[in-house]
């Protein structure tokens, strides 16, 4: 089975772009896809680093529906996610292709602007290597 074949069963649905697998398990299924910042029709995607691991989408998920994004907010220096977001879209924005001239995604993680999101998208890019304090955050207290 193929990448794409893998990930749409792990998603339960097609991925809507092109990927790359950035992160992989030990048995080499895909843990975090890295989306390429637009569709093939030109929409932009915004969410760079997708979580696709089933177990660890749901340990997240059972995280989130806790108050996690709130307690996670609370917990982070506003000026670092901040920092985190502007990190986030530069790498995004420098995958787009030089002569790109339509829509381009917008904000920092999943996204937003300000703030947390999605918990899911934090902890994606902070698995794949990026300088996330939410994602950081995220892997504290899974491992808790």
């Amino acid at each position: 089975m193929d990448d794409r074949d893998t990930v749409t069963l792990q998603l339960g649905r097609p991925p809507q772009g092109d990927f790359d697998v950035a992160v992989r398990g030990d048995d080499g299924r895909p843990i975090v896809i890295r989306n390429a910042p637009l569709l093939a029709d030109g929409t932009p995607m915004p969410t760079r680093y997708w979580l696709v691991d089933e177990e660890l989408r749901r340990l997240v998920s059972t995280l989130e529906a806790g108050g996690g994004v709130r307690e996670a907010e609370a917990a982070i220096d506003p000026e670092e996610v901040a920092a985190a977001h502007g990190r986030y879209a530069a790498e995004r924005d420098a995958a787009l292709p030089a002569d790109h001239t339509g829509p381009r995604p917008s904000g920092g993680v999943a996204g937003t602007r300000k703030g947390v999101k999605c918990l899911h998208a934090h902890f994606a890019w902070y698995l794949a290597g990026g300088d996330d304090p939410i994602g950081r955050w995220v892997a504290g207290r899974l491992q808790s």
